[in-house]
């Protein structure tokens, strides 16, 4: 006898809103740009960085619109929740990293600085997703963001392409690089530790 699922293979789909589909859209642009990264750290194609970058901006754009079509149809999921919140953990916490560590940002300070602003932006969704009822004052709508919002590492990533672009990438980096204890700091990995905190402070900040 068959089971009710197997005669629904496709009734998750089935359920996805308009908004999930470009939600989803930032998730593959987010893949991506961790592909191209690695393309590059293989190659050493500069191009490859920018397509990166160009990727995570692509991304930042699906996740405007996933909103933007949410509140026009006015239909909205927790799943659809959890959906845009994992989607944003890829291209704005992990293909940003991996842009920083292509970009030479690969020493063990570095890492540890990537791997931390990894888990701020896990928390910052983490903390958005249990407050939201209150933040939103039970309107189902957010007056305000606790924190900066994870997207805003689009900016961390804009300087890394600013960067690339005036040839100041690997050992040309600005503000070259700090040993210590026999391992090596970059200091303009350093501008991911501050996106990270930022994440995970109290300051509020107007929902535009």
């Amino acid at each position: 006898m068959k089971s009710r699922a197997s005669k629904k293979p496709f009734s998750m789909i089935r359920e996805f809103h308009l908004a999930d589909w470009f939600t989803l859209g930032n998730a593959i642009c987010g893949t991506a740009a961790v592909f191209a990264t690695m393309t590059y750290v293989q190659t050493a194609a500069v191009g490859h960085i920018y397509l990166a970058c160009a990727l995570i901006g692509g991304a930042l754009i699906f996740d405007i619109i996933d909103g933007r079509v949410a509140r026009w149809r006015q239909k909205s999921s927790a799943m659809g929740r959890e959906l845009d919140s994992l989607s944003d953990v890829i291209s704005f916490g992990v293909a940003p990293a991996m842009v920083g560590y292509g970009f030479g940002m690969q020493g063990l300070y570095d890492r540890v600085i990537l791997a931390y602003f990894v888990a701020c932006g896990v928390s910052r969704l983490a903390r958005y997703n249990v407050t939201v009822e209150t933040t939103s004052e039970g309107s189902g709508k957010v007056k305000y963001f606790e924190g900066a919002p994870i997207p805003t590492s689009f900016v961390v990533v804009c300087v890394l392409g600013v960067a690339t672009s005036l040839g100041a990438v690997g050992e040309h980096m600005w503000f070259g690089r700090v040993s210590l204890a026999g391992h090596v700091l970059h200091p303009l990995t350093l501008v991911f530790a501050l996106s990270g905190s930022l994440m995970i402070s109290r300051i509020r900040m107007p929902k535009l």
